[in-house]
């Protein structure tokens, strides 16, 4: 059995990361969606928020698991859930120069655990959490970019937060 670990994150969860996760989930037999800590990013949702966003966002995919690791190294978690390949999505050239990056470093971390890169559709290529919770926080449309249940959690928890 094959399992991968898509590790991110997601925060908040968009359709460009469902765009990689329906994709691996064909490839893999199994896929664990596991949120993660981004010590470069300032979080807005909290690691229980992002479970549960991704659990409803991926609940029509059976063989696709999310779990919250907040404080380990991915290929700590790759090694928990016995997996053989770290999942990682691309947007554009930028994002490939900083997961290559991150692919030669956990690599030499634990050369066991390979790492793939997916494209998402061109539809999902601007999309970035960051921009997402930009335009929510002035009062933007973001439900072409995020699941309905996002952008009602990020328009409520933004709004408020004024």
């Amino acid at each position: 059995m094959t399992v991968a670990i898509f590790p991110g994150s997601f925060d908040p969860v968009t359709n460009g990361h469902l765009d990689i996760i329906a994709k691996a989930s064909k490839l893999f037999d199994h896929l664990y969606v596991v949120v993660m800590t981004n010590t470069n990013k300032k979080g807005l949702l909290t690691a229980k928020e992002r479970v549960d966003l991704l659990k409803s966002s991926t609940s029509n995919w059976s063989n696709v698991t999310i779990i919250a690791r907040p404080a380990a190294l991915t290929v700590e978690v790759a090694k928990e859930v016995n997996a053989q390949v770290i999942v990682r999505g691309l947007r554009n050239t930028s994002d490939f120069v900083y997961e290559q990056q991150i692919a030669i470093m956990n690599e030499k971390l634990d050369a066991e655990v390979a790492t793939i890169f997916l494209t998402t559709k061109a539809e999902n290529m601007a999309i970035a959490s960051s921009m997402v919770k930009e335009i929510a926080y002035f009062n933007g449309d973001i439900s072409k970019f995020v699941p309905a249940e996002v952008a009602k959690v990020l328009n409520e928890k933004l709004n408020h937060e004024k």
